[in-house]
């Protein structure tokens, strides 16, 4: 349903600020399609190193020169395997330079990519490799392989290709092939160039499949290219600068950044979650593109070094932090970057200039004490990290800034490819989302009537641009759905918009909740799952943007008067209280109703058929008054108004999370 743009309509409308930028950056406007740019990168780039695996086994090293040769090779072995034009292939694999290689592979051979994690459940895969109507599939090893072999007898899939050079089994019906062979066979064959329009289908990423269905979004080179082509308005990297990368490489997040990032002539190198606070020190980044929960444990391991000095020190460190956090703000203030005073005078301007010189020297000082030698746990070579995947705490942005380490947070979700808005160095705007890339538009709406809404008014979050994905693949009605007939796409997002244009984020008005691991989780089968419970009449999830999932629930107190019997205790639903005697008291927050609650949720959340670590409820507060329509809470459809809840309980949900 969206229409395709231009390369020029990319940059139509830009500020001048932004232009300026773009000339420090390679230019790719003439480029059509991704796998153009690797030859091109190839001959400015030629032996930077554009991809490091310093954990494989023999470590990889892969220069500019060499990658675009392998992928090329690639995409000749897959047409001698008969792949053409618009044919699908699965890519179910997890982070590696070969990663890279097969997804650029593909799409220079004509083929379109689905690609999901090789950790995915086992239906969740062989359902996106017959929903995609694959005819080949390209998995991690023999371990994924094995996994799905059983079935794919029954899909139509012409050969099998192990990213790994495990032999390949013998003994099957299914052509397989590792990767060194692959790429020998691609050696022995003229590779016939394909050249793509940026119309054309680029790849297919499934959604959560948690609730209902996976659903497919497609990507066009065109939402792929917009990236590539604009995202110079926010970094501006040099040939050889250092990538940290951590994230899925085929989730889109960490995707269009990487393809960003090298199409610029950066070095990548991956990293995992046991080795991330080493390869800092030892690689010494300048950029690294992350979700909120690793900027989290960076902080708490500085947190727990401060912890461990001696008492003298702790209070010195204290004082400097404070000093420096009255510092910034002051600061922001004096900039017009204080998110909460946004209209400032410039009497409260002047006023906090003078502030921030006066705490200038003792911030100075925790520079010279602390903050230099903090910085080393990162490398001290950080030019920007990017941040997304959900919202920035407030401590962990402010404590960075104090530190001297930038983090741009940024918004976009997959069906936006995905990044729509992003902070930009010269307008680092604490606790907003940035302002939008070129050509994008957002628009705030009443969340039921969808009528606009002014300037600093809170709303559904509308999204607009050529980013917008091509639709949901083989579903219309879902498509329809999510993007209106003028292009709106409905984020499913409440925020506002500043005077300036910066969007701020204030919730969720859909369903999925994201939390600070960049985990998506759809609410309604846990929340089902639950309902099994005779102790639990109504339940509604929450955790948006936390470590972990809570739950509001209201009990089934009938079941739970009899069981209150069968311990000799009276439930008091008028105070919110359980008797045990008249003259002993115990509230619903006492021991024995949370173990009851505690044994009840990890029960049935944890046999519920695809529990992940991270389904498990966390905290959990009992409410007595009901979901209904009466109070508000509820649709005339009997849904929850998730938004209107959370909204309702703001002040207990902050205290859960505490």
């Amino acid at each position: 349903m969206s229409k395709t743009k231009s390369a020029s309509c990319f940059l139509a409308n830009i500020s001048d600020q932004e232009r300026q930028l773009l000339k420090r950056v390679v230019d790719y406007t003439n480029v059509e399609s991704l796998p153009e740019i690797w030859p091109l990168a190839a001959q400015r780039f030629g032996d930077v190193v554009a991809l490091r695996s310093p954990h494989s086994k023999p470590e990889v090293v892969i220069t500019y020169a060499q990658l675009a040769k392998q992928i090329q090779l690639f995409a000749s072995g897959l047409q001698v395997l008969g792949i053409k034009l618009g044919d699908r292939i699965s890519l179910i694999a997890d982070n590696s330079p070969r990663w890279f290689i097969a997804d650029q592979g593909i799409m220079t051979a004509g083929g379109v990519d689905a690609v999901r994690s090789s950790q995915a459940e086992k239906e969740e895969l062989l359902f996106i490799i017959a929903n995609s109507g694959s005819t080949a599939i390209i998995v991690e090893d023999l371990k994924t392989l094995k996994k799905l072999e059983d079935r794919l007898k029954d899909l139509p899939i012409q050969a099998v290709i192990l990213l790994s050079d495990e032999a390949p089994p013998t003994d099957g019906t299914l052509k397989v092939l590792n990767f060194t062979q692959l790429l020998e066979i691609g050696k022995n064959h003229n590779f016939v160039p394909v050249k793509q329009n940026r119309d054309a289908l680029a790849t297919l990423i499934y959604t959560s499949g948690t609730t209902g269905k996976p659903k497919g979004v497609m990507l066009s080179y065109s939402n792929l290219m917009h990236q590539v082509i604009t995202f110079g308005t926010v970094l501006q990297p040099n040939a050889g600068d250092i990538v940290l990368s951590i994230l899925p490489s085929w989730h889109s997040y960490e995707r269009t950044v990487e393809y960003y990032l090298l199409s610029q002539g950066c070095t990548q190198v991956y990293t995992n979650l046991r080795s991330v606070k080493a390869d800092l020190r030892q690689f010494k980044p300048n950029y690294m593109v992350g979700v909120p929960r690793l900027w989290e444990s960076i902080y708490e391991g500085v947190q727990k070094q401060f912890r461990e000095q001696p008492a003298n020190k702790q209070r010195l460190i204290n004082f400097l932090l404070g000093n420096s956090e009255k510092y910034i703000k002051a600061r922001r203030i004096a900039q017009g970057l204080n998110l909460n005073n946004l209209h400032a005078s410039a009497a409260e301007r002047l006023a906090a200039k003078i502030q921030a010189s006066a705490l200038l020297p003792l911030h100075a000082l925790g520079e010279r004490l602390v903050y230099a030698k903090v910085r080393e746990a990162t490398g001290g070579q950080v030019k920007q990290m990017i941040s997304g995947g959900g919202a920035l705490p407030r401590h962990i942005d402010n404590f960075f800034e104090i530190i001297g380490v930038q983090i741009l947070q940024g918004y976009g979700l997959t069906e936006t490819s995905p990044v729509t808005h992003v902070r930009r160095p010269w307008r680092n705007l604490i606790g907003a989302s940035g302002l939008p890339l070129p050509a994008t538009e957002a628009k705030i709406v009443d969340p039921e009537t969808k009528a606009p809404l002014p300037i600093e008014k809170r709303g559904l979050v509308l999204l607009r641009g050529p980013q917008i994905m091509q639709g949901y693949y083989q579903n219309p009605e879902a498509t329809a759905k999510a993007i209106d007939a003028e292009g709106w796409f409905d984020s499913g997002d409440l925020g506002w918009l500043t005077p300036q244009d910066d969007l701020v984020l204030t919730g969720r008005a859909k369903d999925t909740i994201v939390l600070t691991n960049g985990e998506n989780i759809e609410p309604q089968p846990i929340e089902d799952a639950c309902l099994r419970s005779p102790y639990i009449d109504q339940i509604m999830l929450i955790g948006q943007d936390q470590r972990s999932l809570g739950a509001l629930i209201v009990p089934n107190v009938e079941a739970l008067e009899k069981w209150a019997a069968s311990q000799n205790l009276i439930l008091d639903t008028q105070n919110n209280q359980v008797i045990s005697s008249p003259s002993q008291k115990i509230d619903l927050e006492s021991r024995i109703i949370q173990d009851l609650f505690r044994q009840e949720l990890n029960r049935e959340v944890q046999n519920r058929p695809g529990y992940r670590p991270d389904d498990r409820i966390g905290t959990f507060k009992l409410i007595l008054e009901p979901f209904s329509m009466e109070n508000g809470l509820m649709t005339q459809t009997l849904k929850v108004r998730r938004h209107v809840v959370t909204e309702r309980y703001h002040d207990i949900i902050d205290g859960m999370f505490a």
